[in-house]
């Protein structure tokens, strides 16, 4: 059989998202700050768009009732590909909304004005010898401080330091290496010395030296294989090898974590309130050594609606004010006006310029989706905003959606990473989508509601009488809330709640 290479053809049907359309769902999608990184990218891929200090209010009702909000079909927001003439038509998005049959003096007076004040400037800085251009002793100043910024030290560098500083040997150092490399971010070994040792062929004996030398550096604790040996190498680097809680740890590590406080005591011989001392100081060890040298992981969140109440209403409003409001520049409608340019000089602003007006048609339909969808939050969850996450209603994507007029893959979109800061404080706006449980009186209340009635019971319950998961199904009965005692001990899973025998105190 002889192997060949041939190429043929074949023609085939697939699905494609334009080029516009994934712009446009790309900025609803896309939070705050986000937006802001594209717009501005934009801004300097397009040299026809400008951005201003303040929306204009005559361009954005222009926008509006030109049919271009959220509730105007696909068909009516014109594509970069539509329009024609020499481009004249293309820049109605002007300053002041000034129409295309504008007169084009008042842009070559705008324009001479602008050459002006530049000429000016240029003789300003030459006359009192102010370098435009940064000197190479500037740009190495700039540079060096750069480089100069402090970055976050790994724990892996801070025991690698501490190596260094040791009378290791140069194979001893190399095989301190492989341990370190061996080391989670939490400060544990993830691997045996005998596993090292097949891996690499070197000496148990030799591995398991060069580790009782690391487990010596700081944090105390780092190196261990375990929790138990974590608390161990703890207690023992301050002296506390005759303790109760070094007994603890060290022979009852089972019992300890399933907070068997009376095994414990009989098996120490001493009595209970000893034993809970002595586990409350366990209790400020640190179970993972490695925690402090972890990267900075605070997400800080900036709320794209604000939720305010006047009189006996709420007002929804957007956060535009983290967002470059855009216009078209006058400059390149007085290039497109002249004759002196070339036809592909033309084309290409006239390219441009209606990318740029698609950009600030899809800005406003953005935002004004995410206004639309936010009121109906609001109108939908008006007890929560009064009263708190104990009133949250159950609702579903598809109830806003169809009630906003959109799909309910474009309201997911539009609610996708995007927080609302209402009166009871900052929530993401998925938040508010919640399933519902059926109350004895047959009205819904959203799960989120019920996970919130079990954290309050389980605050509140006495700590030598913990209460069962059974116990809070009738407490639930009682308040017209049929759920079953799984579907508690769910809820209480994810709230970080021990079970009642582990949450005893004796």
């Amino acid at each position: 059989m002889v192997q060949s290479l041939q190429l043929s053809a074949r023609l085939t049907q697939s699905l494609v998202l334009a080029p516009q359309l994934q712009q446009s769902l790309a900025l609803l999608q896309a939070p705050t700050l986000e937006l802001k990184a594209l717009i501005e990218q934009e801004l300097q891929q397009n040299p026809v768009l400008e951005e201003v200090s303040s929306p204009e209010p005559e361009m954005s009702e222009r926008l509006a009732s030109d049919g271009e909000g959220p509730e105007a079909p696909a068909d009516q927001v014109e594509s970069p590909e539509e329009g024609a003439g020499d481009g004249a038509g293309d820049t109605t998005l002007l300053k002041n909304g000034e129409s295309s049959d504008a007169p084009a003096d008042d842009f070559q007076q705008e324009f001479d004005r602008l050459v002006q004040l530049d000429q000016e400037w240029r003789d300003h800085f030459a006359q009192t010898n102010i370098p435009i251009r940064q000197s190479t002793e500037d740009e190495e100043k700039r540079q060096f401080m750069f480089d100069s910024l402090a970055a976050g030290t790994t724990l892996s560098q801070v025991l690698m330091d501490q190596v260094r500083e040791t009378d290791l040997d140069e194979e001893q150092r190399h095989i301190a290496e492989l341990i370190i490399g061996n080391i989670d971010d939490y400060g544990y070994l993830k691997s045996t010395a005998q596993e090292m040792s097949a891996a690499t062929n070197l000496p148990v004996e030799k591995i398991s030296e060069v580790l009782k030398v690391i487990q010596t550096f700081d944090p105390p604790g780092v190196g261990a294989l375990d929790l138990r040996e974590c608390l161990v190498l703890q207690l023992e680097r301050t002296g506390r090898q005759d303790s109760l809680e070094y007994r603890i740890v060290r022979d009852f590590m089972d019992a300890l974590g399933k907070r068997r406080i009376p095994e414990i005591a009989r098996g120490t011989g001493y009595t209970v309130e000893e034993v809970q001392d002595a586990l409350g100081r366990i209790g400020r060890l640190e179970p993972r050594p490695g925690r402090a040298f972890l990267p900075d992981t605070d997400q800080y969140v900036l709320p794209e609606v604000f939720v305010q109440k006047v009189s006996s209403d709420f007002l929804v409003t957007t956060n535009d004010e983290h967002i470059p409001h855009l216009r078209i520049s006058n400059i390149y409608k007085d290039l497109m006006s002249g004759g002196e340019n070339s036809a592909e000089v033309k084309n290409y602003i006239r390219e441009k310029i209606r990318a740029g007006k698609f950009l600030i048609k899809s800005l406003h339909q953005r935002q004004q989706t995410i206004l639309n969808i936010a009121k109906e939050i609001v109108k939908r969850q008006r007890e929560f905003m009064e009263k708190g996450v104990a009133h949250l209603r159950p609702m579903t994507m598809a109830q806003v959606a169809e009630v906003v007029g959109v799909h309910e893959t474009t309201v997911s979109r539009a609610v996708s990473a995007k927080y609302m800061q209402t009166p009871q404080g900052v929530f993401e706006m998925k938040f508010f989508f919640t399933a519902g449980l059926q109350t004895a009186s047959g009205d819904g209340v959203s799960n989120t509601s019920v996970k919130d009635m079990i954290a309050e019971i389980f605050k509140n319950e006495e700590s030598t009488k913990p209460l069962s998961d059974q116990e809070v199904v009738k407490m639930l009965e009682d308040k017209g809330i049929n759920i079953a005692r799984r579907t508690v001990a769910k809820y209480r899973s994810e709230l970080n709640i021990l079970p009642s025998n582990l949450r005893k105190v004796y």
